[in-house]
């Protein structure tokens, strides 16, 4: 039998076809699809999902609790004056019930951290963050992802139980420990991207994914509140000990329950193992270098990294300032804030979970080629939300349509997690790892100058000065989408393919 990569057609220079060679979705007999239910690969997917919550839990914890842990006299208020003060409620005659009991004794250490020293602290992380993106994905490919990604997330666990004692040693004691956690953290996405390339058949990618990263939106509006309550009822201590703990429980699970590859688990059917070996099969390159000269010269992966980098651009902008946006500008009461800063992502984490179901959908009843799904959801996804985040930025004291054009424009970036986010396993299964290491690289940088230049750009915190912030993250996320639309890619390249012709 010969493989039909064999007879790919001509390149034009960078491994693109003119037709969506994926296995699955030509006129080839199909493999029996394997059941869904009790199935190895979505128990890999649940379980990665809570371990993605638990890693977003353990890097935005201390956004909240570092509020609790600086003294409050040494802060300034920057609230600003455009905005009245939402009206109070309605005034609720007394009830007969007596009061509940005030809160417990939550007496903590603080400590005299002005707001420069706070933003070191808060960035310190991406600078860990950033430096093993690359590595994880490269030793990922050669060793597997399951002990990486275990022990990325368990490091950053252990880390932050230790978060309480760094803070009495000092500012640059716990600088040095979240740049700690972010190295460990740096290696779990690219670990999960070469996981799935062994695990994930094309047709059932975009949910598998879609359903794996959704913990990390969900992580995101569960601790954000949770963290404010623990602060509130206890102190801040206990914020890390918390999370610490609960991750150390998912690195047990993950453990004892999870294989590198379908050959390799103990409890998978024969059905479901044929299933996946014979969908991935004309995919996996037997190559055992990285081919770096290829990577870097595909316009493919470049149109990824340019994608990636706008969004996150636009993404981490709002994660670390909206909350300042609505305690400054709007002018939302603590308890108000809370909940309305983790709004957004449980809209963005529910639209995570809708666009994978959908987008495979389109791709195996629709018969939509894979290049066509991912440009549209990237599409969807990235100029959906600049729309509505200059909306948000023009609509002055509005505070409820504020809150919805911002929880909507957030939620519609969502879309982007069935488009360019899982594109690296379309273009090169076998590297995804070291792909997604390369554009998450460049992703991170956003995080460590965009806060920077927004709170450059707003010195005198008035609504004109966001509407610049806004406007800037808004043009970086149409210019990424288009990019991508017209450079991307949706069949796996040439320089992935490299001696998988010998095997049929």
């Amino acid at each position: 039998m010969t493989s039909p990569v064999r007879d790919l057609p001509p390149s034009d220079g960078e491994g693109d076809k003119v037709s969506d060679y994926t296995p699955l979705l030509q006129d080839a007999p199909q493999p029996e699809v394997a059941p869904v239910c009790c199935s190895v690969r979505y128990n890999l997917a649940i379980l990665a999902f809570f371990g993605f919550f638990v890693l977003y839990a353990l890097r935005v914890n201390l956004s909240v609790a570092l509020v609790d842990m600086v003294d409050s006299n040494t802060t300034s208020d920057r609230t600003s004056k455009e905005c009245a003060e939402p009206s109070p409620p309605t005034p609720v005659p007394p009830s007969p019930v007596p009061p509940s009991p005030a809160p417990p004794n939550r007496t903590s250490k603080r400590y005299q951290w002005n707001a420069e020293t706070q933003g070191w602290i808060l960035g310190s992380f991406f600078y860990g963050y950033i430096i093993t993106q690359i590595p994880g994905g490269y030793i990922a490919s050669k060793v597997g992802g399951k002990l990486l990604l275990g022990f990325g997330i368990l490091g950053t666990a252990v880390f932050t139980l230790f978060t309480p004692i760094a803070a009495d040693f000092g500012v640059g004691a716990l600088i040095v420990l979240r740049a700690l956690e972010g190295l460990g953290e740096g290696v779990t996405f690219p670990a999960m991207h070469a996981m799935w390339s062994s695990w994930a058949p094309p047709l059932e990618r975009s949910k598998l994914l879609t359903i794996s990263y959704a913990g990390a939106q969900l992580g995101t509006v569960i601790s954000l509140p949770l963290s404010g309550i623990i602060c509130f009822y206890m102190n801040w201590t206990y914020v890390f000990y918390f999370f610490g703990v609960v991750g150390i429980i998912w690195f047990v699970l993950w453990i004892c329950l999870v294989s590198d590859t379908p050959e390799t688990h103990k409890r998978i059917s024969h059905q479901e193992k044929e299933y996946i070996r014979s969908s991935l099969k004309n995919q996996l390159s037997s190559q055992k270098s990285v081919p770096w000269i290829p990577i870097l010269k595909s316009l493919p992966l470049w149109a990824i990294v340019v994608a990636h980098f706008s969004y996150n651009w636009s993404f981490y902008t709002l994660l670390t300032l909206l909350p300042t946006y609505m305690k400054e500008i709007l002018r939302f009461n603590v308890q108000a804030n809370g909940i309305l800063s983790a709004v957004p992502y449980f809209g963005c984490w529910l639209c995570m979970i809708l666009s994978g179901q959908a987008a495979d959908h389109l791709r195996a009843k629709w018969k939509f080629s894979t290049v066509c799904v991912r440009r549209i959801f990237t599409l969807i996804g990235m100029i959906g939300p600049a729309v509505f985040l200059v909306a948000a930025g023009f609509i002055g004291c509005d505070y409820s349509l504020a809150v919805a054009f911002l929880t909507i424009s957030t939620t519609l970036g969502g879309f982007c997690a069935a488009g360019f986010s899982i594109n690296h396993l379309d273009i090169a299964p076998s590297f995804a790892g070291v792909l997604l290491g390369i554009t998450n690289t460049f992703a991170t940088i956003p995080g460590m100058v965009g806060p920077v230049i927004a709170k450059s750009l707003t010195p005198e915190n008035t609504i004109r000065e966001w509407q610049i912030v806004f406007w800037i993250a808004a043009v970086i996320n149409v210019f990424g989408a288009i990019f991508f639309t017209l450079f991307a890619k949706g069949e796996v390249q040439n320089w992935a393919l490299d001696d998988i012709g010998h095997r049929s």
